[in-house]
């Protein structure tokens, strides 16, 4: 029997420093009485945000399944919650670094690997200096009954991503983020958007901070299958229910009857790219 819905917790707080990770605990228990099933931890949670500078740190990153995954793992054990986190991490293979989500099932292993494909560079988000491009879309992971994809931040602004994973069966996806707080409304734009052409629900979770930090944290939100804005939040833990017959209902209005007419888009790609070459 397929399950009707899930409730989500949203947890916009960071845990850059050890000590941080008793209040992550303390969270995510508030959040599962409060009857959670997932918990969506914002951009790199218990990292500082390094890409401030444009000088990477060993420090930084970590072996897969270092540190600060396994903090997040153990959480996630601790707590009975699915929990999507991430880290730099360091590939063993040729010591390339990414920018990670993983999502953790509620017994703490590992559900869905993945790397953030598009990275900013520019004042106060030198990304690009700090790590790598990730390649490609995982499918999505069952977290509930309900198909949870993932994509990072600036992902969200090339839209392919999350109507790809929609096709893929993504009933939700989540989107961890680092963004200020004045880029908010062209943020709001963009997720609401993703979600009515993915007939989807969109759950992007921002990093809050400081100026010192140079990341002013706009609202974490959720957009519904049918683009409406269903939650904005600061607050460190908030919790919304994704409902299936909500998603029903906006697959098969307009436009989420619509085909789904990957080759025609698949030609047009190729096309694009011979064109560039």
């Amino acid at each position: 029997m397929h399950a009707a819905s899930l409730t989500v917790a949203l947890i916009t707080d960071v845990f850059p420093i050890r000590d941080d990770e008793q209040r992550l605990l303390t969270h995510l228990r508030e959040a599962k009485a409060r009857g959670a099933q997932l918990a969506v931890l914002p951009e790199l949670p218990l990292n500082r945000w390094a890409p401030m500078s444009q000088v990477p740190s060993d420090a930084d990153a970590e072996p897969p399944y270092g540190p600060r995954e396994s903090a997040m793992a153990v959480a996630a054990r601790a707590t009975g919650l699915a929990v999507l986190g991430g880290a730099i991490v360091r590939d063993q293979t040729n010591d390339r670094r990414h920018n990670t989500a993983v999502l953790f099932g509620a017994d703490g292993e590992e559900l869905l690997r993945y790397r953030k494909i598009h990275l900013p560079d520019e004042e106060g988000y030198w990304e690009a200096h700090h790590y790598d491009p990730g390649g490609e879309l995982q499918a999505p992971a069952d977290v509930g009954g309900f198909g949870i994809g993932v994509q990072v931040c600036s992902d969200a602004n090339r839209p392919q991503g999350c109507n790809a994973l929609a096709a893929m069966g993504a009933d939700a996806i989540l989107l961890p983020r680092a963004t200020p707080a004045e880029t908010y409304p062209r943020w709001r734009l963009v997720l609401r958007a993703n979600a009515v052409t993915s007939c989807a629900y969109v759950i992007s979770v921002n990093r809050p901070g400081t100026r010192s930090q140079g990341v002013i944290g706009g609202p974490s939100m959720v957009a519904g299958p049918s683009g409406e804005v269903l939650l904005e939040t600061r607050d460190p833990v908030a919790t919304i229910t994704l409902e299936k017959s909500v998603l029903a209902r906006a697959r098969q209005e307009y436009p989420g009857y619509l085909d789904v007419r990957a080759g025609v888009y698949a030609r047009a790609w190729q096309a694009a790219r011979k064109g560039r070459d």
